[in-house]
């Protein structure tokens, strides 16, 4: 990824000009250029510079959970092959075969719990450690088996996501997360069990649904059931000189609502870690490039986007709650999943809205309000990294000086 690691990368196509003026001082700036939202030769450099070769999130740990567990995603163009060994350390290679580079499994399916990992071409076989178990017919005693174990990739289990870097060239995932435990800890994600998934396709460039997370200026306008468990207007965005890749902020529940509910009524507990501050707001975290995580009093709704071209993206969102709250008998989490199914078609059309508008060859990126800082820090990473620059230098600095 563009601020983590050594290699300086060829600038993204863009016109510098137009960076420029994304990258102009809070309240002088403009969103990013037209073409970083339709541009195919853009995307391209992004699936290679921002996608492929840096920390992404590709779900939770609980879905490959059991030693044995093997499971194969694509990040960017490249296949990872995850697997849990019998010490339940979670592994990472790259999902090819050191024979002739078969996939070892089809990349986006099920997991399945398996004691060894054999290829379904030529059955050559590793232990869950990655290293090579037998290899029919090569038999002769110069074959040296230790040098043809599978490739192995970077990958952090961090509070209950799997980051994995494609490119194994990355910096540690903790100066890329830097600033942010503090506020994730006290939700314990890691120890939450997912009860409910949502798997949306929408027909917009990755970067909107980033840009429309960082701001609830069009929340009164859009999203009547969020307003009225949660004023759009209660919380603030987080400012500050840390260099982890991440933008977020929080917002407070009305009075009289327990959470983020069409009612504003829960059917789950307090996270047992949270003070009572916590207990009355919803933080709103985005990590680079493509983890929301939205922690509120009772449950912790994830969002993982995957970008699939240019105008497309995949969207899976998750819910997880207490185990205690899980095992109860009646337990239902439709009050959580209702409400967020809801709010994310809105923001899903709003957002495929701007797409189209974008579409059009005369479209001119605007001015951001008061309102949209965290926007401002989320296109002012994206501006750098189109710029071959480090993600975050200078962007809240700005921000800062600002206030």
């Amino acid at each position: 990824m563009v601020n983590q690691t050594t290699r300086q990368p060829e600038p993204a196509p863009v016109e510098p000009g137009e960076l420029a003026r994304s990258l102009a001082p809070f309240g002088q700036s403009s969103m990013l250029p037209r073409e970083a939202y339709v541009s195919d030769s853009v995307f391209d450099w992004e699936q290679r510079h921002l996608i492929e070769s840096g920390w992404m999130c590709i779900g939770r740990g609980e879905d490959i959970a059991r030693p044995g567990d093997q499971k194969a995603v694509s990040v960017g163009r490249c296949g990872v092959f995850l697997m849990r060994d019998q010490a339940r350390r979670l592994r990472a290679f790259a999902n090819a075969c050191r024979h002739r580079g078969h996939e070892l499994l089809p990349c986006g399916e099920a997991a399945v719990n398996r004691p060894i990992v054999v290829c379904p071409y030529h059955a050559w076989s590793y232990h869950l450690d990655g290293s090579l178990r037998m290899t029919p017919g090569y038999e002769s005693e110069s074959f040296d088996s230790s040098t043809h174990g599978l490739v192995q990739l970077p990958c952090e289990e961090w509070h209950g996501w799997i980051f994995v870097d494609a490119s194994g060239e990355a910096q540690p995932i903790r100066a890329h997360l830097a600033g942010l435990e503090d506020l994730v800890a006290p939700y314990e994600p890691e120890r939450l069990v997912t009860k409910a998934r949502h798997d949306y396709v929408v027909t917009a460039n990755w970067k909107i649904m980033n840009e429309n997370y960082q701001e609830c200026y069009h929340c009164p306008m859009i999203h009547p059931e969020l307003c009225n468990v949660s004023p759009p207007r209660s919380g603030a965005n987080y400012v500050h000189p840390s260099e982890g890749s991440w933008v977020g902020g929080w917002m407070e529940l009305r009075e009289d609502m327990d959470t983020m509910s069409l009612d504003g009524r829960s059917s789950a507990s307090v996270l047992r870690g949270l003070s009572s501050e916590g207990a009355r707001r919803v933080e709103y975290l985005a990590v680079f490039p493509n983890l929301l995580m939205s922690l509120h009093p009772d449950y912790v709704m994830t969002h993982v986007l995957t970008p699939l071209g240019p105008d497309k993206t995949r969207i899976e969102c998750s819910w997880a709650f207490a185990p205690e709250d899980v095992e109860r008998e009646g337990f239902h989490p439709a009050f959580a999943v209702d409400f967020w199914d809801v709010t994310n078609r809105q923001d899903w059309l709003a957002c495929e809205s701007v797409q189209r508008g974008l579409s059009h060859p005369r479209a001119i990126p605007g001015p951001m309000s008061t309102d949209e800082d965290g926007v401002y820090q989320f296109v002012t990473m994206v501006a750098r990294a189109y710029s071959g620059q480090p993600l975050l230098a200078g962007a809240r600095q700005q921000l800062i000086r600002a206030e």
